[in-house]
């Protein structure tokens, strides 16, 4: 398969990172849908990678987002690939952030992901790919981060796990370890003030080797 021929659902495509990976799977040739929480913007992306399918969603909603993938394989005929690229900041000692705010992390970085690949799973053609956006957090948490880097390491672990497990089926499973990028991510935490970070790698770069390169050199792509 080429290519072209790839059908995509790209989950969080109203944030930076997911906006770009739809804009150069598109660009690759790929059909592609979109879910993202925000409506106008989501609406916006749609029209300008050439009238995509699009949906919102929101992370709370957890059987919402195992529907995504049932819904992207109607509207594109078939699924042989989902981007997952949801999340958000959070900042404060441990013993500082409200237990309001830890479950707002978890459901975000983690529960809402799984959520999502869980329905996907059984849906993707064999031979597809999931790849899930997690970040070197996991690998490298920080002082004052312990409910983000906790979010972000459960679904590295689950990613890990449920990886193995879809391979019986043909599937590949990614854990995109994003390095930190100059977005505005950290600045939109959802609790908290960000400490100061140096300089970020090139999104437009990272995307494309850690998200659009695993999804297009999948097995049968």
């Amino acid at each position: 398969m080429s290519a072209g021929e790839t059908r995509v659902l790209v989950v969080g495509a109203t944030g930076e990172i997911g906006g770009l990976a739809a804009r150069q799977l598109v660009e690759h040739g790929a059909t592609t849908a979109l879910a993202g929480r925000h409506r106008e913007r989501l609406q916006e992306r749609a029209r300008a990678l050439g009238g995509r399918p699009w949906r919102t969603f929101d992370a709370y909603d957890l059987d919402g987002c195992a529907q995504l993938a049932l819904w992207a394989n109607t509207a594109l005929g078939g699924l042989d690939a989902v981007v997952v690229a949801v999340g958000v900041a959070g900042f404060g000692a441990a013993a500082q952030v409200s237990d309001a705010s830890a479950e707002h992390l978890l459901t975000v970085n983690a529960l809402g992901p799984m959520a999502v690949v869980r329905g996907a799973l059984p849906i993707i053609s064999p031979g597809g790919v999931v790849a899930v956006v997690t970040g070197e957090i996991v690998d490298r948490p920080a002082l004052g981060m312990a409910d983000y880097a906790a979010g972000k390491a459960a679904l590295a672990m689950w990613l890990g796990v449920s990886g193995r497990e879809a391979r019986r089926a043909g599937i590949t499973v990614v854990d995109a370890r994003m390095p930190h990028m100059d977005t505005g991510f950290a600045s939109r935490a959802a609790v908290g003030s960000p400490p100061a970070l140096g300089p970020g790698a090139d999104p437009e770069q990272a995307v494309r080797q850690h998200v659009v390169a695993p999804v297009l050199r999948a097995p049968g792509r």
